[in-house]
């Protein structure tokens, strides 16, 4: 079997709390041995911390999510910063914008993204990109950065073809989330059929955004399999080819440099 990488997890959430070695365990079993576990504040950057020590082929995204932007201060980025130079830190994120949720004022919003990538540039740090309701603010954002020269992955992609295309010529990679499985996605499908096989990922964004035939259910890691078959059916690639290819991937964004298990 070949292995999976999760690129975009949440094992840290408190859903998962005291039970993370078994869905550790039950990703394996589906060849999902490798995950990306993704804060979003203080407390959640310090979870994919300790997991990220606790677990081989578990590594860390830590950053400030735009719904917490607001609480961002000179004194949280030290910590990050802190959070940054542990071992197995491989991005700063989630970080971007959010508008569906008014949590934290958008110009709030947009201030903290710019500084967080102002951050990645400094330390040359990929970074994972959380856009809802966002879009156009997210990519001029973006594209005003040196985004290019540090790189990034547009996480859960939810756009059309004409954004995919956008990102991609900003030289991000795209991550699916289990939406590209809904009968309603057709837009991120296409989205999905265009991406370039070397910028592809895939992702649960676990607790969330199940899978079919998963829908409705806590995501978890192990869902991250369905999402992989889907995208190679859409494809018209064999399953292992995609799981290869995406792997890769993930490991080249994240600049990871071990030995598949």
């Amino acid at each position: 079997m070949v292995s999976l990488f999760d690129s975009h997890t949440h094992l840290n959430d408190s859903a998962f709390a005291g039970h993370e070695a078994d869905y550790v365990a039950r990703a394996a079993e589906r060849g999902v041995t490798h995950m990306a576990i993704v804060g979003s504040d203080a407390e959640l950057n310090q979870g994919a911390l300790d997991l990220a020590r606790r677990f081989a082929h578990l590594y860390a995204v830590v950053g400030w999510h735009p719904e917490s932007a607001r609480l961002y201060t000179p004194a949280a980025e030290k910590v990050l910063r802190s959070q940054l130079a542990q071992p197995k830190t491989v991005a700063i994120g989630e970080i971007g914008l959010d508008y569906h949720w008014d949590s934290s004022p958008h110009p709030v919003q947009r201030q903290v993204f710019a500084r967080q990538l102002a951050l990645a540039a400094e330390l040359h740090q990929p970074v994972v990109i959380h856009t809802r309701e966002a879009m156009q603010d997210t990519y001029d954002i973006l594209r005003r950065s040196a985004v290019t020269e540090f790189g990034g992955i547009m996480h859960s992609f939810n756009g059309g073809p004409e954004w995919a295309e956008k990102f991609l010529a900003l030289g991000m990679y795209v991550s699916f989330s289990g939406v590209v499985t809904y009968k309603n996605a057709q837009d991120v499908q296409a989205s999905a059929q265009l991406v370039p096989a070397d910028r592809l990922l895939v992702e649960t964004d676990a607790p969330y955004l199940a899978p079919l035939p998963h829908r409705g259910e806590r995501n978890e890691p192990a869902f991250t399999a369905d999402t992989a078959a889907f995208l190679a059916q859409l494809r018209d690639v064999p399953a292992d080819t995609l799981a290869a290819q995406t792997f890769a991937n993930t490991e080249r964004i994240f600049r990871i440099t071990e030995v598949p298990a």
